[in-house]
């Protein structure tokens, strides 16, 4: 089936990234961060940005939806005139379409806003998904998986379902009950980048029993032509939260940072699973049971985890540099994966090769999130005992700022 335009943007906003790096490749604009993008009609027209910072005081956390037409590295993105979101707050959505969704750790409401004339958020429908359990949304931007203007996925952790919703009636449609997902004496956790390969998304999973990693992979993949999902899992490592899709096709998915992390500071602690690399079929929906590496073998020895991706079927895998932040016996495997101190090195699964250093990027934090912007890819980095967010460029590797904001962000979308 081939998959509708909608589908494609959403695609592209995940880890389809591919024709972003060619498009850069190809270009002599030397903006990294360009303030026009053309219509449909051949029109030129202004891009909007919506950032969704949350700001945390004393434990209470207040979110701010940022609308920008400017992006400035030198100028720190201002709350003032923002719009308030009560809690922890997440803005999803399909990019350019001129609509935001937004959710928050504050209840189990959904809300949509659209774009203005005049540049401002107007409230246009509520779904709410308590029926379904839900309590509290707050992870990540991208347990929303928006299908086509009509359907779109939550991945919910805590209830072991996926619930299926229209975002233009805003209308809750149906649920997916995947008991698979539950683990006893472990929380789920879901990717921050999913994959969508196809008629399918795909959803890998990670455990931790407390800060320890379970050692159990998983992955949901969801059927969108008929709405059934399931979770299909393996038991030779843990954490494996982060995916890519090869040139061969198969999808290739790692143990994320904190998870190598968690594997640093345990020493020698046998029980603690080894980061590793696992290829996964879309089309059967199978592990390969012949393919297992250990990330560190890819990199000279180092901690290794996350895999992001990149152009044509590359990837890039974060490394460790304990020349920037030592590792003491008293270190936090928590403190360690958000440190400002881990590299980009390159990767092609499929070839079977090694990864090498991209030494142009500078280290940054482990966990990542990627977004698209104009038709580049920018990634995350928290810094300032996590209480800045800066967005870095990736298309063309040289980690350039692109814009910054007090507070965490888990959130970015391109209204226009």
């Amino acid at each position: 089936m081939k998959p509708s335009p909608f589908f494609r943007a959403s695609a592209r906003l995940l880890l389809t990234l591919s024709l972003a790096f060619t498009a850069a490749a190809c270009s002599d604009d030397d903006d990294k961060t360009p303030d026009a993008g053309t219509d449909t009609d051949g029109g030129t027209t202004t891009p909007m940005y919506a950032f969704v910072a949350q700001v945390s005081v004393e434990g209470n956390s207040t979110s701010y939806i940022v609308l920008t037409e400017t992006l400035d590295p030198a100028m720190p993105l201002s709350t003032t005139n923002a719009t308030q979101i009560n809690g922890r707050a997440l803005g999803s959505g399909i990019a350019k379409t001129g609509s935001i969704f937004i959710s928050s750790s504050a209840g189990a409401t959904v809300t949509r806003y659209n774009l203005t004339a005049g540049n401002t958020l107007e409230k246009a429908g509520e779904v709410t998904f308590a029926g379904k359990g839900v309590t509290s949304i707050g992870e990540y931007q991208n347990q929303f998986q928006f299908v086509s203007e009509t359907k779109a996925y939550y991945f919910d952790g805590r209830n072991s379902q996926v619930i299926i919703w229209n975002p233009k009636d805003m209308t809750l449609t149906n649920s997916i009950s995947l008991p698979e997902m539950t683990i006893a004496g472990s929380s789920t956790t879901f990717a921050s980048n999913p994959i969508h390969v196809a008629n399918k998304v795909l959803m890998p999973l990670g455990w931790r029993a407390g800060a320890a990693v379970t050692k159990q992979a998983g992955i949901i993949v969801v059927d969108t032509t008929n709405d059934t999902a399931m979770v299909v899992k393996d038991d030779r490592c843990g954490y494996v939260r982060d995916g890519i899709v090869g040139t061969d096709g198969k999808v290739y998915l790692a143990t994320e940072a904190y998870g190598a992390a968690e594997k640093r500071v345990s020493g020698t602690n046998p029980s603690v699973p080894t980061p590793c690399l696992l290829k996964f079929d879309p089309v059967t929906n199978t592990y390969d049971k012949d393919f297992f590496k250990e990330l560190g073998t890819l990199t000279n020895g180092g901690a290794t985890g996350s895999l992001l991706a990149g152009p044509n079927g590359t990837g890039y895998l974060r490394v460790l540099d304990e020349t920037a932040y030592p590792v003491a016996p008293d270190t936090v495997a928590r403190t360690l994966a958000s440190a400002v101190a881990w590299k980009w090195w390159k990767l092609d699964p499929a070839a079977g090769t090694n990864a090498t250093l991209v030494d142009t990027l500078p280290a940054s934090t482990g966990s990542s999130f990627l977004y698209e912007l104009n038709g580049r890819t920018v990634f995350s980095e928290f810094t300032n005992n996590s209480g800045t967010t800066n967005y870095r460029e990736l298309t063309d590797l040289s980690g350039n700022l692109v814009a910054t904001h007090q507070g965490l962000s888990f959130s970015f979308l391109q209204l226009r």
